[in-house]
């Protein structure tokens, strides 16, 4: 499948977002909520209400899991329920996998598909 230049760079940013996710991630603590809450004010990621960003982040990992869904389709939407772009959006998407999703962060870190490759459509699972 050829990807367009729009889907690329938003594989790209989907990436980016877990990767760096991945590096500012909190040591785990007995409260997953407070630190995501604290990582998404510690990345600026606008002024989002902590109760409302929490229930969006806590909707992460169901909307991962959904048949035909990736990464960029989760961020996408993300930003539409957050009313935030998508640059900020990929970020929380990511943050949220971090806090919320410790199976796929833990094959993420070991270079695994956190998600069965099936349900992304193979590799050329963005831009479907």
């Amino acid at each position: 499948m050829h990807k367009t230049p729009k889907t690329a760079r938003l594989a790209l940013l989907t990436g980016g977002a877990i990767c760096a996710a991945l590096v500012a991630a909190a040591p785990a603590s007995a409260d997953p909520t407070s630190d995501f809450i604290n990582s998404v004010d510690d990345a600026g990621i606008g002024s989002v209400d902590p109760a409302q960003a929490a229930d969006l982040g806590r909707s992460v990992c169901p909307m991962l899991s959904q048949p035909g869904q990736d990464m960029a389709d989760t961020a996408a939407r993300v930003a539409d329920a957050g009313g935030m772009s998508l640059g900020p959006a990929t970020m929380f998407t990511g943050l949220a996998i971090s806090a919320f999703c410790p199976g796929a962060m833990s094959s993420l870190a070991n270079g695994e598909s956190p998600i069965p490759l099936g349900l992304l459509g193979g590799l050329g699972g963005f831009g479907n």
